[in-house]
């Protein structure tokens, strides 16, 4: 982070955005594996459909919300959680096996 500025107020956003959001790390390397799981299936809607609403009508809406109560943590602390669930729904949804009866 010093490498770009030297203002101690931005480090310290810098800091605590890289600690919250590598946090989630490892839920989004195994949404990954599970997303293109299905995508090495002929299944390319699942991930469209989980990726919009797991970012688009989920993670944005609680970084906004978030960000009136916690200020710029609310805004890091939306990307774990919004990683966190696309794992554990793209789980569910694989569990399921639909993506089995792909034709490609």
């Amino acid at each position: 982070m010093s490498g770009f500025t030297s203002d101690p107020e931005v480090l310290a956003q810098g800091v605590l955005a890289l600690r919250t959001t590598a946090a989630g790390l490892l839920f989004y390397g195994y949404g990954m594996v599970l997303h293109q799981s299905f995508n090495g299936a002929g299944d390319t809607w699942t991930p469209t459909y989980l990726n919009l609403l797991c970012f688009w009508l989920l993670q944005i809406p609680v970084a906004w919300v978030l960000s009136r109560r916690l200020e710029a943590w609310g805004v890091y602390l939306a990307i774990p959680l919004a990683e966190s669930t696309l794992t554990v729904l793209s789980a569910i949804v694989f569990s399921r096996g639909r993506w089995k009866r792909q034709r490609v």
